[in-house]
């Protein structure tokens, strides 16, 4: 790969990075042509992109765009890395843990590290607390639900008060 190619691939990775608030760094290393291609397809059915580029260019283009913001990423990169890019902050957690399981309980892919809205989370064991995140509808979502609750409360037990006058209102009148 000559400098010119390098430095295609390295502003490539900027634009991704910049593009989405959310990616995961893991290790596809040991997986099958056909394990990575399923991979590959899973992730483009769920708007999941997947990038393998080589750890250098990654930190060079990560330290381009903010050296400081992604320093506790920089230690991740050491293998055979892949990235996963994603407007989602946990489709990607979603995909490895479905993948392994659909696979027989591999252990691969193994998530390096995660940047998911400004933060960070390194190594393999963070990947049940990835799952378990909250996407922006799923919070919107039980926001609206709680709003509504106390809303639908006082209506029922208007309902209920109404529904008892009534009762007591007929019955003197059937005497």
């Amino acid at each position: 790969m000559n400098k010119d190619q390098k430095n295609e691939v390295i502003e490539l990775l900027k634009s991704k990075f910049s593009q989405y608030s959310n990616f995961y760094i893991t290790n596809t290393e040991s997986l099958t042509v056909a394990q990575v291609n399923n991979l590959r397809k899973v992730c483009f059915d769920k708007n999941v992109e997947m990038k393998v580029a080589k750890n250098t260019l990654i930190r060079k283009a990560l330290e381009s765009l903010d050296n400081e913001k992604y320093a506790g990423i920089y230690d991740s990169l050491h293998g055979v890395t892949a990235l996963m890019f994603s407007d989602s902050p946990k489709e990607p957690a979603v995909i490895i843990s479905s993948f392994r399981k659909a696979n027989n309980k591999l252990e691969k892919p193994v998530l390096k590290a995660a940047f998911v809205a400004d933060e960070i989370f390194v190594g393999d064991n963070q990947l049940t607390a990835l799952t378990n995140i909250k996407t922006k509808n799923e919070l919107i979502g039980e926001i609206v639900g709680l709003l509504q609750s106390p809303a639908k409360r006082v209506i029922a037990a208007l309902l209920e008060k109404g529904k008892k006058e009534g009762a007591v209102e007929e019955a003197p009148a059937a005497e």
